[in-house]
């Protein structure tokens, strides 16, 4: 297996053409982009109101029931429903991203939910109390308190992605996952297993780039669990989180 894994990797035919590593990836990045632009754009703002507000909680368990959708019945599904009403290639590109989207939105949206939730209501009531309005207490204290848990949803969702993105050749879609499909069908293992390794090795530079993202966006004190907020607290740590939340607070322009 690995003098055929090898033995892929140094052909030349592997690297080049419509079929090469190089499309491939670019492919499997497009989609995992895409979808992730789409579930963001629901599920952060949704997070972010559920959040804020208390409404509407029951929305995250609805979403979280999702992950316990099988994925490769759920592509099926889709594709049956809409191979029929899409033509050309968006007949297989649609339904899968759209599952796909399905599958990103839970961890988006749980996060964000959580980070916003699980904010000191002390830091809340100091930012009210010098004038802050609602959008302001959002966006100045909740919103940046709540980056760690946003990060790890944020991460999960695109772990998640990336190996789904996989399975969805089974109906058609590009990326990666062409490796695994075509090479277990002409029981070409060595391609077989490159591309799963090379699905692997993206999710790790994926999370490993995130994980420095975050690094520099989120606030030194609020890393490392020391997030404010009675659940995410350190429970080893001195209870001084608050005062550096409310630190945050500063009155509007």
């Amino acid at each position: 297996m690995i003098a055929a894994l090898l033995a892929w990797f140094t052909d030349p035919a592997s690297w080049t053409g419509e079929d090469g590593i190089p499309g491939r990836l670019l492919e499997h990045l497009g989609y995992t982009a895409v979808t992730l632009l789409v579930a963001a754009a629901v599920a952060i703002p949704l997070g972010l109101w559920v959040g804020h507000t208390g409404h509407a909680r029951w929305l995250v368990s609805v979403a979280n029931s999702l992950r316990a959708v099988p994925t490769l019945g759920l592509l099926f599904a889709a594709a049956l429903v809409l191979f029929p009403r899409i033509g050309g290639d968006l007949a297989f590109t649609v339904p899968s991203v759209l599952v796909l989207v399905l599958l990103a939105v839970p961890p988006l949206l749980a996060g964000t939910y959580a980070g916003v939730e699980a904010v000191e209501p002390a830091a809340r009531d100091a930012a009210k109390g010098v004038g802050m309005t609602g959008s302001q207490v959002l966006w100045q204290v909740e919103v940046p308190n709540a980056l760690p848990l946003l990060f790890s949803g944020v991460r999960s969702a695109v772990l998640q992605v990336v190996a789904t993105a996989t399975i969805a050749s089974y109906i058609g879609l590009g990326g990666l996952g062409r490796y695994l499909i075509d090479g277990i069908a002409l029981s070409d293992y060595g391609r077989a297993a490159g591309g799963a390794l090379l699905v692997a090795v993206l999710a790790l530079v994926l999370d490993a780039l995130l994980a420095l993202l975050q690094r520099r966006v989120v606030s030194p004190g609020l890393s490392g669990g020391n997030r404010v907020g009675g659940r995410g607290k350190d429970s080893s740590r001195p209870e001084v989180e608050g005062d550096s939340a409310a630190a945050t607070v500063r009155a509007p322009a």
